[in-house]
């Protein structure tokens, strides 16, 4: 991961992982639909039932950290090592096996998905909540030891997405009593943005810088800027949960009019009591009392 790859590939995973989280959160949100079993096309019930019960976050996770595993692995010329033969024996690779720690806990969180979600005879929430909290706690507790030899620069993008990291593992501390709840999961969703769009710039910033000289360790306006791309990340990402959820519901409401129509015809038809077949029932009913009230006065003794 101490490469410009190494930041973008799980940069750009984190950030398709975000992109298809806001997407399945915009959806519920408008169909005010559950977030932990969300409903399918009523037409595609039958067709497409079990195709869209499959942990397609969780088969995505596997996927990215068996990639970062492999690459994380290749990257060391005579394979990852973890002590030498000398005496006494020195460890070796010291941030690369927390790189492969961390791409091996995201794999797993995403096999405990799946089994979850298509294995299991009842999908069990908390066991997925749970792994990915402790993902998310092993993750900070390395962030925190990766910095021991930072400086300058490296050390002001460690920090940030330090905080990122400490912000997004409290966040899913607090779902595992309220998993279904739509604030949490937007902040989640918007925190995944961050933490993946930050590590790519990081890439850019510490690899790959857009001027091609490498930005000054003892430049105090090259670490304030630091801070100010960050915040734009932050507005960026913001922004762009805001369109996601605007095209979502653009879409649904204007190019989906079947969804509307089934909708209708499934609920129920009286929808209130202030039409006016209502009033004319009710003017009715009143002219009847009416016409009964003097045989009731003649009847009685």
């Amino acid at each position: 991961m101490g490469t410009f790859i190494g930041h973008v590939y799980p940069g750009l995973f984190l950030i398709s992982y975000g992109l298809c989280q806001a997407i399945v959160v915009s959806k519920a949100m408008i169909f005010k639909d559950s977030l932990l079993d969300p409903s399918c096309h009523p037409r595609n019930k039958t067709r497409w039932a079990r195709l869209w019960k499959i942990s397609y976050r969780g088969l995505l996770k596997m996927l990215a950290g068996s990639i970062l595993i492999a690459y994380e692995i290749s990257c060391i010329k005579g394979g990852l090592i973890l002590m030498n033969r000398e005496l006494p024996p020195r460890f070796l690779y010291p941030k690369e096996w927390q790189h492969l720690t961390m791409f091996i806990l995201f794999t797993l969180n995403g096999c405990v998905d799946v089994v979850s979600k298509n294995l299991l005879p009842q999908r069990c929430v908390v066991l997925e909540k749970g792994t990915l909290v402790l993902t998310f706690y092993v993750l900070l507790l390395l962030l925190m030891s990766h910095v021991q030899d930072s400086t300058g620069i490296e050390l002001q993008i460690h920090y940030l997405l330090i905080v990122v990291v400490f912000l997004l593992m409290l966040v899913l501390t607090i779902e595992l009593w309220t998993p279904d709840t739509f604030h949490l999961l937007l902040i989640e969703t918007f925190l995944f943005l961050t933490m993946g769009s930050w590590l790519i710039q990081g890439g850019f910033i510490l690899y790959r810088p857009v001027t091609g000289y490498p930005w000054q360790d003892d430049d105090v306006s090259d670490i304030m800027f630091i801070t100010t791309f960050f915040c734009w990340h932050v507005m960026i990402n913001a922004l762009c949960l805001l369109g996601i959820y605007g095209i979502s519901s653009f879409w649904h409401h204007c190019y989906c009019p079947s969804l509307k129509l089934m909708e209708s015809k499934e609920a129920p038809h009286h929808k209130g009591t202030t039409g006016p077949l209502y009033k004319l029932l009710r003017e009715v009913e009143q002219s009847e009392k009416d016409d009964q009230a003097p045989l009731l006065s003649k009847s009685s003794p």
